[in-house]
């Protein structure tokens, strides 16, 4: 099993020293900006950005497009959803005027009915009157 062993100041700061230099020689061996390929990269770069610049722009004119069209199904939907709705207004309008009609109706043949029986009722009344008071028969024997 091995022992873990701190590594003292000394051994640290020569580490740092020896990471920092690794970190230049790295960056010193990079190409210059003048060298073949980095021209290449550069250029390469370019057209995958002029691509996506063109795709993004695709893709937002067919996203305006189905925006459009969107919109234009949501106008034709409200359109028939208030037509609907009138049609549904105008049918119970035309119902309530139907109800309206036949419960007028119906109470103008129930006041028909009732001036027929009143008139009815006045006919014998009268009949009654014309006929005369007529005295029972057992009052003629008393």
């Amino acid at each position: 099993m091995a022992i873990y062993r701190e590594k003292n100041f000394a051994e640290r700061r020569d580490a740092a020293g020896v990471a920092k230099k690794a970190l230049l020689e790295k960056f010193k061996a990079r190409p210059a900006a003048d060298d073949p390929a980095v021209i290449a990269r550069q250029e390469e770069r370019k057209r995958i950005l002029e691509a996506r610049a063109i795709r993004e722009a695709e893709k937002e004119k067919l996203r305006q497009e189905r925006l459009a069209r969107e919109a234009i199904e949501k106008a034709e939907r409200e359109a028939r959803a208030e037509a609907e709705r009138l049609a549904a207004e105008a049918a119970a309008q035309a119902e309530a005027k139907a109800r309206e009609a036949e419960e007028a109706d119906r109470i103008s043949r129930v006041l028909s009915d009732e001036a027929e029986r009143k008139a009815k009722r006045d006919a014998r009344y009268a009949a009654r009157k014309a006929r005369g008071k007529r005295m029972p028969p057992s009052a003629n024997y008393g």
